[in-house]
């Protein structure tokens, strides 16, 4: 079982004014009304889309891809991305500092998650995830052999995996050190030589005057009041995306390797970002 990351810092205290609720509430309903809008058109065309096609998806990730875009639109926050997205086969790593990352990483690129398996017990967010054709694994060393072959389904079927190697999310101020059990599936005889991972540097910039944490979500945190604290906000920031050149798994002798490497060029990207 993964450990959550825990700040020695509390998070900051959620104040909500009346002109906040406001906010709240002009932002908030459309947002619900485009997330399970989307949903329930997603899950209308899935019952179409998966007696035909199966594990391949070729309409439903357009519309996770909408939803995402627009839920920054209505929020707010200005998105942005730099780099290529890569073509090959594989998987894309980033660090992980929010919820929002789920939007974020969907709205530049069509994805499926790799989450630990509890998220999809999750009220809310765990229904989205599974309908979104989220792979849910166990962080389990033993579960390698088998981890490997659901990826492998997956790739052959043209989907991009995406997971978050640090295995916790944290304040966004840092990139931890990549976990490599899940890079262990794809050193398999059937995925070695075809398959790539790219790496993605996530940062976020805070509103003028807000710190520079404020769309992080760590540790023990709510989701409500955090959702609420974003919705509230006067001013609104950036997220940004850094793409950087994908990895060819076979380069690479083995995980901790190629963990490693990934893990170095997200936390530079990062860096710069930060320093920027």
């Amino acid at each position: 079982m993964s450990v959550s990351w825990q700040s020695e810092e509390a998070p900051d205290p959620v104040r909500i004014g009346v002109f906040g609720w406001l906010l709240v509430l002009l932002r908030g309903l459309p947002l619900a009304v485009l997330v399970f809008g989307g949903l329930l058109i997603l899950l209308a065309l899935r019952l179409i889309e998966r007696p035909i096609f199966a594990l391949q998806r070729p309409v439903t990730p357009f519309i996770t891809q909408f939803v995402c875009r627009n839920a920054f639109r209505i929020l707010g926050i200005s998105f942005k991305t730099r780099g290529t997205l890569m073509r090959q086969k594989g998987a894309v790593v980033a660090n992980h500092a929010s919820w929002l990352d789920i939007f974020a990483l969907n709205a530049r690129k069509r994805i499926y998650f790799v989450s630990k398996a509890e998220v999809a017990k999750w009220p809310g967010i765990g229904w989205l995830a599974r309908a979104t054709g989220t792979v849910f694994i166990e962080r389990n060393p033993k579960k390698a052999r088998e981890q490997a072959d659901v990826f492998e389904q997956r790739l052959l079927a043209g989907h991009k995996l995406l997971f978050f190697p640090e295995g916790t999310s944290t304040d966004g101020l840092r990139v931890l050190p990549f976990k490599t059990t899940l890079f262990a599936a794809f050193f398999s005889d059937h995925l070695r030589e075809d398959a790539y991972i790219q790496p993605v540097s996530v940062r976020y910039r805070a509103p003028n005057g807000a710190p520079a944490r404020f769309y992080a979500w760590w540790g023990d945190m709510d989701f409500g009041p955090h959702l609420l604290k974003i919705l509230a906000a006067r001013r609104q920031g950036q997220v940004e995306l850094i793409y950087h050149q994908p990895l060819k798994v076979a380069a690479f002798p083995d995980r901790k390797a190629l963990a490693a490497t990934a893990g170095k060029l997200v936390e530079d990207g990062h860096r710069r970002a930060l320093d920027g």
